[in-house]
């Protein structure tokens, strides 16, 4: 063997040894490892709070969110341009004679068709012409009082018009078909402060949905400003179209 070339062979495979790290630098790196895993237990709890959250909100606005995103649709169409019909409503006509003596207050009128008619819906705008002097080409005469109220639900609309003085008040129904009750539905028309404030629960949670589906997008992606523009760009994107 030569000597000269095994002491070549050596000197070609040294590496050089690094520099031991000081105390001080293990010590703050062992506390920055520290930190990250105590930090990362609290995001991967928060994540799965959030994901529970979500879930639990998407589970309870699925029904109300399919009902009114499909009358929300027929509502978006509901006139020119691209209007779809929702069928055409039943129309109806009656002649109701008055009890004696005759209701007194377009309130008291109400009141008795309700129970008469057995209608359904609670009553809702009710206008009041009082007596007034009209003109009869050359003669003048003088117009009676008179009511107009009306009933609204979901299923049907039904109004009532009374002159004061006359036996008889003269009442309109109206009923909706399916679609057009669904539509209804959505309005609020004719329906109770109970049905207002379920409203009120799925409105809220779609808020919350949105809230928390933008949290757990950027706990899960690190584009934040992507998406932040996506946002952004989308609300404006929005309002332009409405607006245009």
């Amino acid at each position: 063997m030569n000597t000269t070339d095994t002491l070549d062979s050596g000197a070609a495979d040294f590496t050089p040894l690094a520099p031991h790290a000081s105390a001080t630098d293990a010590a703050a790196s062992g506390t920055s490892s520290v930190d990250a895993q105590q930090k990362r237990p609290r995001r991967i709890t928060f994540i799965r709070w959030l994901r529970k959250i979500h879930g639990w909100i998407g589970l309870w606005g699925a029904a109300l969110g399919l009902l009114f995103g499909t009358t929300g649709f027929f509502l978006n169409h509901r006139a020119g341009p691209l209007r779809i019909s929702t069928g055409a409503p039943q129309v109806s006509e009656l002649q109701v004679p008055l009890p004696q003596p005759a209701p007194e207050s377009p309130r008291e009128l109400a009141a008795w068709l309700k129970g008469e008619l057995k209608l359904t819906g609670k009553p809702g705008r009710v206008q009041k012409e009082p007596a007034h002097a009209v003109a009869w080409g050359d003669r003048s005469a003088v117009q009676p009082e008179h009511w107009q109220l009306t009933f609204a639900s979901p299923q049907q609309m039904t109004s009532a018009d009374y002159w004061v003085g006359s036996g008889y008040v003269t009442v309109k129904r109206t009923g909706n078909t399916f679609l057009a009750t669904l539509t209804n539905l959505h309005k609020g028309v004719g329906l109770s402060v109970g049905w207002v404030l379920l409203i009120d629960t799925l409105a809220g949670s779609i808020i919350l949905l949105s809230l928390t589906g933008v949290l757990l997008w950027t706990q899960l992606n690190t584009r934040r400003t992507i998406g932040a523009v996506l946002v952004i760009g989308s609300i404006v994107a929005a309002v332009s179209v409405g607006l245009a």
